[in-house]
């Protein structure tokens, strides 16, 4: 059984036709199904002390773990070690890689931005990303797209896949695991900071050299391939995540324009650093550029994956 190939079965049935609403509405999806678990352990657990906080939100973190392993190392128990295996691993796998929801969704926001429609722009853009996006203007907006499109492209595809390649459906699944459990959990507020440390940490841990794959993919695949190296080298360690910062700092390099900057998180001010920062402000013309160079990535991002299979 081929993992690799599994995995470009996946992206392929993901770039086909995403995860169906009619299959949404009867079955869930596994992340949904995961983020149940983490709901109802949170709520029966994220009490007392803020030791007492970390050591249950680490069980948490745990159990969750385990249980996604043991689900998906049941299933594959069952899968035969042939090219019907490989082809049934890239079955269930498909609905862990997000590719279309995420081309879909930066999509949805650069059409009213084009159009100048900036209401139905920062409504898009509010779907994906976790600042208030109320008073954001255009290069804001497109900004904030860029950003959560090359975030997710290493969280939702690169890293999913690269699990998946190296271990097969327990490792995808157990990486969407730890994804699912920072973005409910790990969050730095009164209720979060200690019971979703461990997660956090955990999921900066999954992701280092995913980021770091993702960051390179843009680059390379691009028509600016110093500039976006460039950035990478100068900017990505600034950036407030460990991780972030390398498929951002790629994205701005490879499209010449700033990225990240000051933003705003519900009431507080965050004073982030810029990416790329003396270059100009995206447009919306820019989420077009962004969204071919997320393209040609993922088809290289596949190719690597073919070629691995084969040798």
């Amino acid at each position: 059984m081929s993992f690799a190939f599994a995995m470009v079965i996946a992206l392929g049935l993901d770039a086909l036709i995403g995860w169906p609403t009619w299959l949404f509405k009867r079955i869930g999806h596994p992340v949904t199904w995961i983020g149940a678990l983490i709901t109802v352990l949170e709520s029966k657990w994220n009490d007392g002390s803020n030791f007492k906080r970390f050591a249950l939100g680490s069980l948490t973190s745990i159990v969750t773990l385990a249980a996604t392993l043991l689900a998906t190392f049941l299933l594959t128990v069952w899968l035969p070690e042939t090219w019907v295996g490989t082809v049934l691993t890239g079955v269930l796998a498909w609905p862990l890689v997000a590719a279309r929801s995420m081309f879909t969704h930066v999509q949805d926001v650069a059409r009213p931005l084009t159009l100048g429609d900036l209401p139905k722009a920062r409504f898009a853009v509010s779907m994906i990303v976790g600042r208030d996006p109320s008073h954001l203007d255009e290069p804001g907006i497109a900004r904030a797209a860029l950003e959560s499109l090359a975030e997710n492209c290493s969280d939702g595809i690169v890293a999913p896949v690269f699990w998946g390649a190296l271990f097969g459906l327990p490792g995808i699944a157990v990486y969407k695991a730890i994804n699912t459990l920072d973005s409910m959990i790990g969050h730095h507020n009164d209720r979060y900071e200690f019971f979703g440390k461990f997660a956090a940490r955990l999921d900066d841990v999954v992701n280092f050299l995913p980021s770091r794959l993702t960051g390179l993919l843009f680059a390379l695949t691009s028509t600016k391939t110093r500039a976006a190296l460039r950035c990478i080298r100068r900017d990505a360690r600034h950036h407030r995540s460990p991780n972030a910062g390398w498929p951002e700092a790629a994205l701005a390099g490879a499209l010449g324009v700033r990225l990240s900057g000051p933003r705003v998180y519900g009431t507080r001010k965050s004073e982030e650093p810029w990416v790329n920062g003396t270059c100009p402000d995206p447009r919306s013309q820019d989420l077009g550029h962004g969204l071919r160079l997320y393209t040609i990535a993922l088809l290289a991002l596949a190719l690597g994956l073919a070629l691995w299979a084969l040798v």
